[in-house]
C-alpha cells in the first residue's frame, strides 16, 4: 500500500534488530531465571532494541572527543593558526596586534573548546536574579585599574603570576574558567571590604556545587557560583587545592579532566572543612550599561564577566581586541579589574585572565568598550564578602544569605 512500504535498509535492519531479540530469548532459556525474571529481562532487551531506545541513548551526554582522543573535522586542526594571525595584523582597523602564542601552540580546535566553560544561563535564572544600578552622579575616572587603588590586595595583580610559578594554579584542560573567574573576584573583594589576603578554593565550587552550578569541568554558569557561595561559602585554596596534575607543563597534561570529587575534607592535617568557609552575603548581576560597570568596578572591585570566544582571540598579544575573523569557539568567564582610552582614542576594558602569563599581554587583556563587543557587557556578575556566621535562606530566589 501507497505509504506503507519500508526500505531494504529499514527491513534489513528490522530483521536484524528481531534476530537479536530471538538470539536473546534463547540465551535467557538457558539460564536458571523464573519465568517472571524471564519475562522481564526480555522486555527490557526488547525496549533496547526498539526504535525508541536510540532516543534514550542519545540523552545520555557523549564522552567529549577531546577525552577519547579522538578528533573530527575541522576540531583536528591546530588552533593557532598563520592566516588568522596576518587577516588580524593587516587589518586596517583592528587596532590589536595578533601573535603565535605560546599557550596553545599544540592545542586542537577541540581541546580549545574544552577550556571554554560558559554555559548560557537559563531565562528563568536570568529573570530570578536582581540587576544592580548606579546614580549618574558618581563621578568616575577616565582611567581605573584595580590593583592601583587597591594595591595592597596582591590577589588582585598577583593571581596570573601563580599560574606561571604555582602549576597547581592553572586551568588546564578543564572548563573551569567559569568557577576561576568567581573564586578570583570574590578573594579580591575580601581583601578589599575586609583586609583580608586569603586565596580561595577553584577545586570547592567545582566539584561541590553540582548540577546547581552546571557540569563541573564541562562548563557552568557564573551567576550560580556566587549563589554557591551564598548557600554553601568557599573553604581555602589551602583546604582544597585545585586537582590539577602535580608537575604537569603545558601542553604535556592530559588531554582533559573528568570533575573532582566533592569530598568536603581539608588536605590539610587538623583543618576542619566547615570552619574554613567564607560566604558571600549576595549575589547579582550589573546593569550592562558600562557606567554602571565602571562604578561597580570602582566602589567594590573586580568583577566576573562572560563573552563569547572566536578564533581570533586565542592570537590576542596586545592592543584593543575586537573580533576580526575566525569561527565561534564557546563561552569564557574572565575578571574584570579596570577601563581605560588607548592611544588610538579606542574605549576599552582591562581583563585578566586565566591562561598563564604565556598568553596575550602578561596573561591580561584589553577588549573594546561600550559596544558590548563579544557580549562582554551582557553578563557581569558579583556578590560582596561577609565573614560572619550565616543561616543561609534557601528559600531565598534571589540569593541573598540572612546575616
Amino acid at each position: 500500500m501507497p505509504g506503507m512500504s519500508r526500505s531494504r535498509g529499514e527491513g534489513g535492519a528490522a530483521s536484524k534488530q528481531q534476530g537479536r531479540v530471538g538470539q536473546l530469548k534463547r540465551m535467557v532459556k538457558s539460564k536458571k531465571m523464573g519465568n517472571t525474571q524471564q519475562q522481564l529481562f526480555v522486555l527490557f532487551v526488547v525496549f533496547l532494541l526498539s526504535p525508541v531506545a536510540p532516543q534514550v541513548v542519545r540523552a545520555v551526554k557523549p564522552i567529549p572527543n577531546s577525552i577519547l582522543g579522538v578528533e573530527e573535522g575541522d576540531n583536528s586542526r591546530g588552533i593557532i593558526q598563520k592566516d588568522i594571525i596576518e587577516t588580524v595584523n593587516n587589518h586596517p582597523n583592528a587596532g590589536w596586534t595578533a601573535a603565535h602564542n605560546p599557550y596553545f601552540a599544540n592545542y586542537t580546535i577541540a581541546q580549545f573548546k574544552r577550556i571554554l566553560g560558559v554555559k548560557p544561563t537559563p531565562q528563568n535564572v536570568l529573570t530570578d536574579v536582581p540587576t544592580k544600578t548606579y546614580s549618574r552622579s558618581l563621578k568616575l575616572p577616565k582611567e581605573f585599574d584595580a590593583r592601583s587603588k587597591w594595591s595592597h590586595c596582591s590577589t588582585i595583580g598577583n593571581i596570573l603570576a601563580c599560574m606561571i610559578l604555582v602549576f597547581t594554579a592553572d586551568q588546564g584542560h578543564c572548563g573551569s574558567c567559569w568557577a576561576f573567574g568567581a573564586v578570583e573576584c570574590l578573594q579580591d573583594r575580601f581583601c578589599i571590604h575586609m583586609n583580608m589576603n586569603i586565596s580561595l578554593s577553584v577545586n570547592d565550587l567545582l566539584a561541590c556545587c553540582g548540577f546547581m552550578c552546571g557540569d563541573g569541568c564541562d562548563g557552568g554558569y557564573p551567576i550560580m557560583a556566587w549563589r554557591y557561595f551564598v548557600q554553601n561559602g568557599v573553604v581555602t585554596e589551602e583546604c582544597d587545592p585545585y586537582f590539577d596534575q602535580v608537575g604537569c607543563k603545558h601542553p604535556g597534561c592530559e588531554p582533559a579532566y573528568p570533575t573532582p570529587v566533592c569530598e568536603k575534607k581539608c588536605k590539610v592535617q587538623n583543618q576542619v572543612w566547615a570552619e574554613k568557609k567564607h560566604f558571600s552575603v549576595n549575589a547579582y548581576r550589573i546593569n550592562s550599561n558600562p557606567d554602571d560597570i565602571m562604578a561597580e568596578v570602582y566602589e567594590n572591585g573586580p568583577v566576573e564577566v562572560a563573552f563569547t570566544v572566536y578564533e581570533d582571540f586565542a592570537h590576542y598579544k596586545s592592543g584593543v581586541y575586537k573580533h576580526i575573523t575566525g569561527g565561534m569557539m564557546g563561552g569564557h568567564a574572565v575578571k574584570l579589574i579596570g577601563w581605560g582610552t588607548s592611544d588610538a582614542g579606542e574605549d576599552y576594558w582591562l581583563l585578566a585572565n586565566q591562561w598563564n602569563r604565556g598568553w596575550g599581554d602578561d596573561g591580561y587583556f584589553k577588549i573594546i568598550r561600550g559596544r558590548n563587543e563579544c557580549g562582554i557587557e551582557e553578563d557581569v556578575v558579583a556578590g560582596m564578602p561577609s565573614t560572619k556566621n550565616m543561616v543561609r535562606n534557601y528559600g531565598d530566589s534571589f540569593g541573598t544569605a540572612v546575616v
